[in-house]
């Protein structure tokens, strides 16, 4: 299930990208439209420009806007940056691995099965963009 922290960051990011030629967003505006919590809204925004994927601008006619083009932003990668490891369990996931207490992996039925699981849904979401969810071919 997608925390709320990583259905807001994409509700953001398609509100950017749906405004994108016409250039910063406020905050505030994202926040509104979209009914994100405001300071929620800033953690998640301040996360994407630490990531260099968003960029923002100060002052009049500032606010938040991509340095990447959408189409070249991963869904993959929001929900690792924002949430973590997209795996259901810690020993199968790719970038955030764990070894399961009291388990042996070579045996695992369910080990075996998320393995599946995981490379089934990162077919997806490592080919699909923040421009696939905003509707655009950007």
């Amino acid at each position: 299930m997608l925390s709320k922290k990583t259905q807001y960051a994409f509700k953001a990011l398609m509100y950017l990208a749906e405004k994108d030629k016409d250039g910063p967003v406020l905050i505030a505006e994202i926040s509104k439209k979209k009914k994100i919590p405001l300071k929620f809204l800033e953690n998640i925004l301040l996360e994407l420009k630490k990531a260099e994927i968003l960029d923002s601008k100060k002052g009049k006619g500032g606010g938040y806007f991509f340095r990447v083009a959408p189409s070249k932003i991963k869904l993959a990668k929001i929900m690792r940056l924002v949430d973590g490891p997209i795996a259901l369990l810690p020993c199968v996931s790719l970038n955030f691995y764990e070894r399961c207490k009291n388990c042996d992996e070579k045996f695992c039925g369910l080990n075996k099965v998320m393995i599946e699981v995981r490379d089934s849904s990162l077919a997806i979401l490592e080919n699909k963009t923040v421009a696939d969810i905003a509707g655009k071919t950007i």
